[in-house]
């Protein structure tokens, strides 16, 4: 089994139906209204910020797409789930694909909540997964670009991998 914490989990879609952020398109127009209000006012705050500090341009609030595919893709079901937990962790198995929720990182050990499962598939309706790309492909075209929390997460995924996308699913021979 393989298991990798998940970094960042605030998305960029491109799915029709959806927003850039991943909510549906067409609900909730007066929040996303005062939304946009708000967020053109932070983006331009921010804009001024970092240019009197000497900064580059940059686009404040810009998120990576790591979602994309037809609409009602096959990856939403996922993502959807994804943005309840708050210490996700993708574990895999050569039948079976989960994300498990282990609570805050913040919380003292001793109080943290028990780890759940948040989502799960298995082998046939699991998808496909792209260690090398990190990403996990369904039937329908759907992928879902999973960003690692980090160059430790990334160190511990090569441990398994050899070229070309061989997996080793008990650490690589040494």
């Amino acid at each position: 089994m393989i298991v990798l914490r998940l970094g960042d989990t605030d998305l960029g879609f491109d799915v029709p139906g959806r927003r850039h952020d991943g909510t549906v398109a067409g609900k909730r127009l007066i929040r996303r209204f005062f939304w946009n209000i708000a967020r053109g006012i932070g983006g331009a705050v921010v804009s001024v910020f970092v240019l009197a500090n000497g900064g580059g341009g940059g686009r404040p609030f810009q998120r990576e797409i790591r979602v994309s595919g037809p609409a009602d893709a096959q990856a939403l079901d996922l993502t959807d789930r994804l943005g309840s937990a708050s210490g996700p962790w993708l574990a895999f198995s050569p039948t079976a694909v989960a994300v498990v929720d282990t609570g805050s990182t913040y919380v003292d050990p001793a109080g943290a909540p028990a780890p759940r499962i948040v989502w799960e598939a298995r082998k046939p309706e699991a998808p496909e997964v792209g260690f090398r790309k990190q990403e996990l492909t369904w039937p329908d075209g759907s992928v879902f670009r999973f960003p690692l929390h980090g160059r430790s997460e990334e160190q511990h995924l090569r441990k398994f991998l050899e070229w070309p996308d061989v997996v080793h699913w008990n650490g690589r021979p040494e």
